[in-house]
């Protein structure tokens, strides 16, 4: 017999500061009488992050921007089906207004809670862990999105100079996905090589959002030098601004080096999420097309 398929799901821990300590929101949902975090199913060809947000303003009514991930939830279902939840810390946007929340079959009461007093609403004890984890991560750091170029025309294809060679199709496609994620961290500031191929990955992104685009040779595979890319790097680190900078696999090693975190060898088309506080990071996920989150 073949074994059930796991049901992907994705949700996260909405924050806003509060009085004295940061508040929660906690959603209700009336098929369950339970009080959790917003989540919800993956739709099909959705990344997690992507769901993620969806989720969140489906039922909450916030557009949030993620922060540093939280771990899994893994439990069975009453059918004796798996499911798996992936949690992303989230802030709160204008200090989260849910006055036009409209209650429904799904939501039909949610609000903010002080952290304290939302570990004895919370209905299930796995939610309760979570919380203890969201407390001890870097909720109120901002993420730095490191973004390895889409995949472009081979080399032994292009017969032109090559910072001008262009993203294939697969590529295109590559980055018109990114747009979703670099969404859901709500980058507002894109740095990039000036090859085609690295301005070409982020511009769907800059064209859906108006974000602004600088194209840099400091980030550029063959006019890129030590001292420039780390001006560079280092400035981005610093600042609290969500910034993704987009760069070549060749310059990576050289661009994590810079941030401190290890080279993970990114897929094309796959970021690195450097979330980081007052220029110190306090975490690392890593986004690729084919696989989940890590």
């Amino acid at each position: 017999m073949t074994a059930p398929r796991e049901v992907r799901a994705a949700g996260c821990v909405v924050w806003r500061r509060g009085k004295r300590e940061p508040e929660v929101l906690l959603v209700h949902r009336p098929r369950w009488s339970d009080w959790s975090f917003p989540k919800g199913k993956v739709d099909p060809g959705e990344t997690l992050v992507a769901a993620a947000v969806r989720e969140v303003r489906e039922e909450t009514g916030l557009q949030v921007r993620l922060g540093p991930r939280l771990p899994d939830q893994e439990y069975l279902l009453d059918g004796g089906q798996r499911k798996r939840v992936s949690y992303w810390t989230a802030k709160a946007p204008k200090r989260g207004d849910i006055s036009g929340y409209r209650p429904n079959d799904e939501v039909d009461d949610l609000g903010w809670v002080p952290l304290r007093k939302a570990r004895r609403q919370l209905t299930y004890s796995r939610d309760a862990d979570l919380l203890d984890q969201f407390d001890g991560s870097g909720f109120e750091s901002s993420p730095l999105v490191v973004v390895r170029h889409a995949k472009a025309v081979p080399r032994s294809r292009w017969t032109g100079a090559d910072v001008d060679r262009p993203l294939d199709p697969a590529g295109e496609e590559q980055a018109r996905r990114l747009v979703a994620d670099l969404s859901a961290y709500g980058v507002t500031r894109v740095l990039s090589s000036d090859a085609v191929r690295c301005a070409d990955t982020v511009r769907p992104y800059v064209e859906a959002t108006g974000t602004g685009l600088v194209l840099t040779r400091h980030l550029s595979e063959a006019d890129h030098t030590a001292k420039g890319l780390a001006k560079v790097v280092g400035e981005a680190l610093a600042r609290p601004t969500r910034i993704a900078l987009c760069s070549h696999r060749p310059v990576l090693p050289d661009i994590f080096a810079t941030l401190g975190v290890a080279d993970v060898g990114l897929p094309t088309g796959g970021v690195l999420v450097v979330h980081r506080l007052e220029g110190t990071v306090v975490d690392v996920e890593q986004h690729g097309f084919d696989r989940d989150p890590t």
